[in-house]
C-alpha cells in the first residue's frame, strides 16, 4: 500500500533515475553495437569514421557512468521491497514497469516490421542483419525481465530475507554483455592512445587541406608557386600556415614544376577501411586537384609513417585573377 512507504520522495526520486539510467544503457549499448557493425561492415555512402569514433567515445562514457548507477540503484530498490513488502505496489513503480514493458513491446514489433519488410525487398544484408538482431535481443530480454518482475509484485517472499536469484543472474549477466561490448570496443576501433593518434591525424589532413588551398590561391594570384609555405603567412589577414598539431613542426612542401606540388606529413595511424572508397588505398595520390573532390577517401587516403600527396593544378579549372585598378583616393 502507499501508506507503507517509508520515504516516499525518496522512492519517487530512486524510480525514475534507475529507470532513467535503464533507458539510457540501453540506448548506449545498442549504439556501441550499431557503430561497431558499420567498423566491421563498412558503407563509405552511409557514414562518416571519424563521427563513428565520437558517437562510440560517447557511447562508452554513457555505459561507463550510467550503467552502474542503473546497477546500483536496481539494487538498493530490491533491497528496500525486501525491507518494506509494501513497496511492491507503489504506483509509481508499477507505471513505470508497464511503461518500459510497452516501450519494449513496440521495439520488438517495429523491428520484426522492419525486418520483414526488408526481406521481401531483397535488401538483407549482413550488417542490417546484426542491427536488428541487437534490437531485437535488447528489447525482448527487458521486456522479459520487468514481466516477470511484474509477475514477482504480487507473490510476496515466504519469509523475511528471501529473494529471487532471478535479478543477480540478469545483473551479473548484463553486466557481462556490457563488459564485453566496452572490451570490444579495444578489438575494433582500438585503444584510447590509437583513437588520439587518429585524432591527430584527422587534423593533419584538414591542415594540408587549408594549406593546400592557400597555394592555389597563391598561384591564381601570381600566377607562380609560393617557394615556401613562410610565403603563405598573411600579416593583414591573420593567416598563419598550420604546423604539425603534435609535434609543431612545419609540414614538407616540395615544388615539382610550375604546376605540381608536393605535400608531406608523417602520419600515425593508417586511414580507415571505411574511410577507403571501394576498400582501396592509394599509396600515393597523384591524381590533379579538383578531379577527386571527396577528401575523405582516396583523395587523402594514407598509411602510417611519412605521406606525400602530389599535385597538380589545372589552370583551365583554376584560372589566374587579374588584379583590377586601385581604387581613386
Amino acid at each position: 500500500m502507499e501508506s507503507s512507504h517509508h520515504n516516499l520522495p525518496r522512492d519517487v526520486f530512486t524510480h525514475l533515475l534507475m529507470i532513467a539510467a535503464l533507458y539510457a544503457s540501453v540506448a548506449a549499448f545498442l549504439m556501441l553495437v550499431f557503430q561497431y557493425t558499420n567498423v566491421v561492415f563498412p558503407d563509405t555512402l552511409a557514414h562518416y569514421y571519424p563521427g563513428i569514433l565520437d558517437t562510440i567515445r560517447r557511447a562508452t562514457a554513457t555505459l561507463l557512468i550510467v550503467f552502474p548507477i542503473f546497477l546500483l540503484l536496481s539494487w538498493f530498490i530490491g533491497r528496500d521491497m525486501m525491507r518494506t513488502p509494501g513497496l511492491r505496489d507503489f504506483k509509481l513503480r508499477k507505471w513505470l514497469v508497464y511503461f518500459t514493458l510497452f516501450i519494449s513491446a513496440i521495439t520488438i514489433i517495429v523491428d520484426l516490421v522492419t525486418l520483414i519488410y526488408n526481406f521481401l525487398g531483397g535488401d538483407l544484408k549482413i550488417p542490417f542483419v546484426l542491427k536488428v538482431f541487437a534490437v531485437l535481443a535488447t528489447a525482448a530480454a527487458v521486456f522479459g525481465y520487468y514481466l516477470w518482475d511484474l509477475r514477482a509484485s504480487g507473490r510476496l517472499p515466504p519469509r523475511a530475507g528471501a529473494r529471487s536469484r532471478i535479478p543477480r543472474i540478469a545483473g551479473v549477466g548484463a553486466t557481462i554483455i556490457v563488459v564485453a561490448s566496452l572490451v570490444a570496443g579495444f578489438f575494433i576501433v582500438g585503444s584510447p592512445a590509437t583513437q588520439r593518434s587518429r585524432r591527430f591525424d584527422e587534423q593533419r589532413v584538414e591542415d594540408m587541406q587549408i594549406i593546400q588551398n592557400r597555394i592555389i590561391n597563391y598561384w591564381t594570384l601570381k600566377q607562380k608557386l609560393p617557394d615556401s609555405l613562410d610565403a603563405l603567412t598573411d600579416t593583414i589577414s591573420g593567416f598563419s600556415t598550420p604546423q604539425d598539431p603534435e609535434t609543431a613542426q612545419s609540414y614538407e612542401y616540395r615544388i615539382d614544376d610550375k604546376l605540381t606540388f608536393e605535400l608531406c606529413a608523417a602520419f600515425r595511424t593508417a586511414t580507415a577501411p571505411s574511410e577507403r572508397r571501394g576498400g582501396k588505398l592509394l599509396s600515393v595520390p597523384v591524381a590533379p586537384y579538383g578531379q577527386h573532390r571527396d577528401a575523405q577517401n582516396e583523395n587523402w587516403a594514407h598509411t602510417a609513417g611519412r605521406m606525400c600527396f602530389l599535385r597538380t593544378i589545372d589552370p583551365e579549372l583554376y584560372k589566374p585573377q587579374k588584379p583590377g585598378p586601385f581604387p581613386s583616393l
